[in-house]
């Protein structure tokens, strides 16, 4: 039986580790080849052997998202060594700065973080996001091609949050995903987004290593429990495939219910 994305060609930005690996091994299950795009060139061919030992076609590519010409770069590597983008799934990201030497996981304010931070949190969450999707959307529009673009958002993107600076960015890429996928609706493209809750990942590290700030996390989530990377590449894997064939523009919340409305 084929796979939901049998013969696609998934893009995937941040792609060495997190969210970014789990989307690129659940869709190699499903029968796509995936170009693993990620800064750090190390864990982007780590992913890239896993999805070879899957039996899919893999194409590491080191990309510093906050570059758009290192986008336009990176799309057209895809291209020359899988043959197509039919998906982009923008993963790359980082959480909020911590205050330093701070015993406890403590995010600066909106008055106290200084402002290089501020900025660092916005190129890399929201124009990392839209350089990474202008360069596929005009790929896939000068190639006469349709297909989806995932962005990763957050619960944040809806909610006001101590860390300030990453509620900010991903609220950006709420609402980019919505300009674009008005933008792109012609053309057969579908832009959507996941907001995930709290995840086990490399970037929650921290919080969950803080017994405070992780009880709090906890608190203000009804299924009390962490989510798997598996699990948020199981929605990239719906908004993906031709299941989601009539959504776009939507912002999808696996979150345990910290987010219902």
């Amino acid at each position: 039986m084929a796979g939901r994305l049998e013969g696609k060609v998934a893009l995937i930005t941040g792609g060495g580790s997190g969210i970014g690996r789990a989307c690129a091994l659940r869709f190699a299950q499903e029968g796509a080849s995936i170009c693993v795009a990620d800064i750090d060139l190390a864990a982007a061919t780590e992913t890239a052997r896993q999805v070879d030992a899957a039996g899919r076609k893999s194409l590491p590519v080191q990309v510093d998202t906050t570059n758009e010409a290192a986008n336009d770069v990176m799309v057209k590597r895809c291209v020359e060594g899988l043959g197509a983008v039919d998906v982009l799934v923008a993963a790359a990201g980082v959480g909020g700065p911590r205050v330093p030497g701070s015993d406890s996981y403590q995010p600066y304010t909106v008055l106290t973080i200084p402002m290089e931070q501020f900025r660092r949190v916005i190129d890399i969450n929201l124009y990392g996001v839209l350089f990474s999707n202008r360069a596929v959307a005009r790929w896939m529009t000068e190639n006469r091609r349709g297909g989806s673009i995932i962005n990763l958002a957050s619960i944040m993107s809806r909610m006001p949050s101590t860390s300030a600076a990453y509620s900010v960015s991903k609220a950006g890429v709420w609402m980019l995903t919505k300009c674009l996928a008005h933008e792109l609706a012609g053309h057969g493209i579908r832009v959507n987004a996941i907001g995930p809750g709290f995840i086990e990942t490399p970037m929650t590290a921290a919080l969950r290593e803080d017994a405070a700030r992780s009880r709090w996390a906890m608190s203000v989530t009804p299924m009390a429990r962490y989510g798997r990377p598996e699990e948020i590449a199981a929605t990239a894997l719906f908004l993906a495939s031709d299941d989601a064939s009539y959504f776009t523009g939507e912002l999808l919340h696996p979150s345990g219910g910290v987010f219902v409305g």
